[in-house]
């Protein structure tokens, strides 16, 4: 029987179950309802991202299988080990959401447009604001030259986007991230679909279920709501 997506009251939006997302395109899962705080959170609780271009409708996904990093099996090569010896950019925390976001919707060479559209931005904002969503910055001097953005929720990161404008600055946050994250006990990163970048530094892929069960056991209680320092 073809699958079919929900569409979502704006008001009061209520996620069909997971295994109901489509085969192709992989992991979609329905459409409409709203970007509220409380639904992205809602969202995320239950292994759901929003992702679609200007002009869509919004778009939840919930792909099978699933990449993630796990903190403590962070992988930094020896090239990178060298660089992370000697480089003299600042890392922050939280300091610059808004302009990590903005970075992080320029244009690239391998894509046309971007998904993090003003909507996206303002719904994202509205998340750091209550300290749901996080920044990292990578800083030479007073520029911002890397960083990358997402949203905890208990012991769990879900990665969104992330950018360099300097060789390496994308990696040194995701590492500078991996540490923060273990220092707070965190257990994983959902970096949600597959990125030869993300795999060089240790992401792999693991079936849908297993991703529940890892949210489960690690979207306990209930969400972070402090800034980083």
């Amino acid at each position: 029987m073809r699958k079919t997506i929900s569409l979502l009251d704006p008001h009061k939006p209520q996620f069909p179950a997971i295994h109901e997302a489509l085969d192709y395109p992989n992991g979609l899962l329905a459409m409409g309802g709203n970007l509220a705080p409380e639904t992205l959170a809602d969202a995320y609780k239950r292994g759901i991202f929003p992702w679609f271009n200007e002009g869509e409708p919004i778009l939840w996904w919930s792909p099978n299988p699933r990449m993630v990093l796990y903190p403590d099996q962070l992988h930094i090569s020896r090239s990178m080990k060298r660089f992370l010896k000697k480089h003299s950019y600042r890392v922050s925390f939280d300091e610059a959401f808004s302009e990590v976001m903005t970075a992080c919707s320029s244009p690239r060479s391998n894509q046309e447009g971007t998904w993090i559209i003003d909507e996206m931005k303002a719904a994202y904002t509205a998340l750091f604001k209550q300290g749901l969503a996080h920044s990292v910055e990578v800083w030479s001097d007073h520029k911002l030259v890397g960083g990358l953005y997402g949203v905890a929720i208990d012991k769990v990161f879900f990665g969104e986007s992330m950018f360099s404008f300097e060789t390496n600055t994308s990696k040194l946050a995701m590492i500078m991230l991996c540490k923060e994250l273990l220092n707070r006990d965190f257990h994983l990163i959902d970096c949600q679909i597959h990125s030869p970048h993300l795999e060089s530094l240790g992401a792999r892929m693991i079936s849908r279920d297993a991703f529940l069960k890892a949210l489960k056991d690690g979207c306990r209680t209930p969400a972070t709501s402090a800034h980083w320092k």
